[in-house]
């Protein structure tokens, strides 16, 4: 599949890697336009609807509040050796069902939710503030990461390095024990880690951080909506300061903490994996141009997990194409659009957890090589 030949593995000496067997997508410019590919869609697929989208908030915070009733007035009860056991299970489902949460949230900042602006930004500023996510201060970043997809200058998040960008130290993690600790801090503090300190991030010649309003992230007119971003921040974080001198701080991190951790990780995962693939081109300024930059996408499979997420995991090549198309009509629009995509669609059907790990093991920077044409950089996995 593609031209642009096939990964080396000069690590391995010899022996083909999974990488190897990984066939590279085109780069050169697809014979169709972002025009054609819309034509493919049936027209209802843009069609965005008040009542059913708010059908996800409720069911969404219906399935959290039957978690947490469950785990409030159940675990306690449970003998301790059973109780160290039904708490990480009470993380894993209601972090789950938040991460939904996150994904509708998501979809108003792109004005995905509805037809009218300021509604959007209402619920994605209460859903994104109760999970402590600055919502107009990363609206507006990620706006830029769909502007600039797959440029190796300009993208926001989870660019990829340049060979001469390595650190010395990455060797020292270029092993079983180094990737798993590198994936621990990644999926632990990755997230809080990017808002804070733009970590993965595009590079800025100052400071940038999502709660700074004068951060070169942002425009003059967007400042002032990041004071409204940190002002529900703040409102959530007085919140849980409330709940903690009422209800103790153990209660709030076991109930909301907890959840919280792996709602953060699997945001970082998921935006990882659709991001970071062998198969997949980067650019710079000589050869991107947004099309093939939004192509520069994979969809993945979570499994049973798709559907909780609102297949943000398995549409994101849709979703990247057409921003703005609610998520309840991104899987007919994907089946739609992949016969004429053909081999420039990416689909990894690889177990989450595998992929994970190969691609922290291969995708450690990006450079040309003889078949690729000049400005087109690929994953290599040598350090």
């Amino acid at each position: 599949m593609g031209a642009g030949g096939r990964m080396s593995d000069p690590v391995t000496g010899g022996k083909k890697s999974e990488t190897e067997t990984i066939e590279r997508v085109p780069y050169q410019k697809p014979p169709f336009t972002v025009g054609d590919v819309k034509k493919a869609i049936p027209p209802h697929c843009f069609n965005r609807s008040v009542i059913r989208s708010f059908s996800y908030v409720v069911y969404d915070l219906t399935i959290a509040s039957i978690f947490y009733y469950l785990a409030n007035n159940y675990i306690p009860l449970l003998p301790q050796s059973l109780a160290f056991v039904a708490w990480p299970i009470y993380w894993a489902c209601q972090g789950c069902v938040l991460t939904g949460v996150w994904v509708i949230a998501h979809e108003c900042g792109h004005h995905a939710f509805s037809d009218y602006q300021w509604l959007d930004d209402t619920v994605g500023l209460v859903l994104h503030s109760a999970l402590l996510v600055p919502y107009f201060s990363w609206k507006y970043s990620h706006r830029r990461h769909h502007s600039n997809t797959g440029s190796i200058e300009h993208d926001e998040v989870f660019v990829p390095k340049l060979k001469s960008g390595v650190r010395s130290t990455a060797r020292y993690l270029n092993n079983p024990p180094g990737r798993i600790l590198t994936l621990l801090v990644t999926l632990t503090m990755g997230w809080p880690l990017y808002l804070m300190f733009n970590v993965s991030g595009r590079y800025y010649d100052r400071f940038a951080c999502h709660f700074d309003p004068n951060s070169p992230i942002y425009s003059n007119r967007e400042r002032a909506q990041i004071f409204i971003s940190d002002a529900g921040i703040l409102a959530a974080m007085f919140g849980l300061f409330r709940l903690a001198m009422v209800k103790g701080l153990t209660w709030v991190l076991t109930m909301y903490a907890g959840p919280l951790l792996v709602v953060n990780g699997f945001l970082v995962l998921i935006t990882f994996l659709q991001h970071t693939h062998p198969s997949l081109p980067h650019y710079d300024s000589t050869e991107w141009d947004w099309l093939r930059g939004a192509l520069a996408t994979v969809d993945r499979d979570y499994g049973i997990l798709n559907k909780v997420f609102h297949n943000i995991t398995d549409t994101h090549v849709t979703h990247h194409l057409f921003s703005t198309m609610p998520h309840y009509h991104a899987m007919e629009a994907t089946k739609a659009i992949k016969p004429l995509l053909g081999e420039y669609y990416q689909f990894d059907g690889t177990s989450v957890f595998k992929a994970m790990y190969r691609e922290t093991k291969e995708c450690i920077y990006v450079d040309k090589d003889e078949e690729a044409k000049e400005g087109v950089y690929w994953y290599r996995n040598k350090v």
